[in-house]
């Protein structure tokens, strides 16, 4: 290994920034992974990219950024019990503190401690050949999946995953998807491998309705309208869906998902930013409707996904439609931020092909 690794920072005018960085070398309970593939979440966009928005969980620290990252180990450190050198693996995007109520159920997300650093926010991520990470965030990656599928599993998928096991979906549901980005995209493919009976989506852009088409992935697509949800009731024999998930973060959107609910249905809010006004007695109280908030996944339960994406034989690379090196990664966090594009990776080694 040389002795110098160059990274991607955002300065938060939606500019990317390289620098060199020290190779890492892990500590007790750590590893070295080595970077093969690292996708570009929307939260990155709204919260660093284009401004440093966020504080406390959203407060970026100029590290090296990306926190969808997937590789291989390289380098294990002393005190390492599961996990060894060539393993394929996940990072988990959150490092709690391992001790809290919440880590302790694996919801190292909702981790309230001081000690709490997500990758790619307050501790290094993934925009780098290397990756320092703490044993206990990893997932093990099996060899049917590539490290673009487990990239997407690392945020994006995970998150998916968590709001559908929270609403439920089978094969009795049609399922309304608004926001088609690559969050809502992968909620249609999780959808539709569970069996929904019909998938409605709803998007403003063209180039994601046509990867939605592409993808056999919708049954109907909307764009928004005044009569949009008519046309949700009319292909639903006037009753609406079971099952929504908004993955737009629009206010109008939102309240959408909601009104195209039939009664005793459920919504999953998982698109972060943004208001949403609606009327609770006529849209959720008197048609008994449970709305949940849905953020990221735990660590357990992403591993219950990556068993689920090899048993159902679907590959969230699928969604990707841009690829770049790490020296384009501004060419890729601005496409991302264009949102004329699917899942966008910075990628390394043979995943650029």
């Amino acid at each position: 290994m040389s002795e110098k690794m160059k990274g991607a920072l955002l300065p938060g005018n939606s500019t990317v920034a390289f620098k060199d960085f020290p190779i890492p070398t892990p500590g007790h309970g750590q590893v070295v992974v080595k970077t093969k593939s690292s996708t570009i979440c929307g939260s990155d966009i709204r919260a660093i990219y284009r401004e440093h928005l966020g504080k406390g969980p959203e407060g970026y620290q100029n590290v090296i950024a990306g926190h969808e990252p997937c590789g291989q180990v390289v380098e294990v450190g002393p005190g390492c019990k599961r996990f060894k050198k060539d393993d394929r693996v996940i990072v988990y995007h959150i490092s709690g503190c391992g001790v809290c109520h919440d880590c302790r159920m694996g919801y190292m997300i909702s981790c309230s401690s001081e000690h709490r650093a997500a990758y790619g926010w307050q501790r290094d991520g993934g925009m780098a050949p290397y990756i320092l990470a703490d044993e206990k965030d990893l997932v093990f990656l099996p060899d049917e999946l590539t490290y673009t599928d487990g990239a997407q599993v690392a945020c994006g998928f995970g998150t998916v995953y968590e709001a559908i096991e929270k609403i439920g979906i089978s094969g009795n549901d049609a399922v309304l998807v608004v926001g088609l980005g690559p969050v809502g995209l992968a909620a249609l493919m999780l959808a539709k491998a569970m069996g929904a009976n019909k998938l409605i989506g709803v998007e403003i852009q063209q180039e994601r309705i046509d990867l939605a088409k592409k993808l056999n992935l919708v049954d109907h697509v909307f764009t928004p309208g005044a009569d949009t949800l008519d046309q949700i009731k009319a292909v639903t024999g006037g009753k609406g869906v079971e099952k929504a998930l908004d993955a737009s973060a629009n206010a109008d959107g939102r309240a959408l998902a909601i009104r195209a609910t039939r009664q005793w249905g459920k919504i999953a809010m998982v698109g972060e930013g943004g208001t949403v006004s609606f009327n609770p007695s006529p849209d959720i109280i008197h048609d008994q409707k449970t709305i949940y908030g849905s953020w990221v996944t735990s660590i357990w339960r992403m591993e219950d996904l990556v068993e689920r994406l090899v048993r159902w034989e679907i590959h969230p690379e699928d969604l990707v439609t841009h690829r770049f090196s790490l020296d384009q990664a501004d060419e890729a966090y601005r496409l991302m931020a264009s949102g004329a594009c699917g899942k966008v990776a910075v990628c390394f080694d043979e995943e650029l092909k």
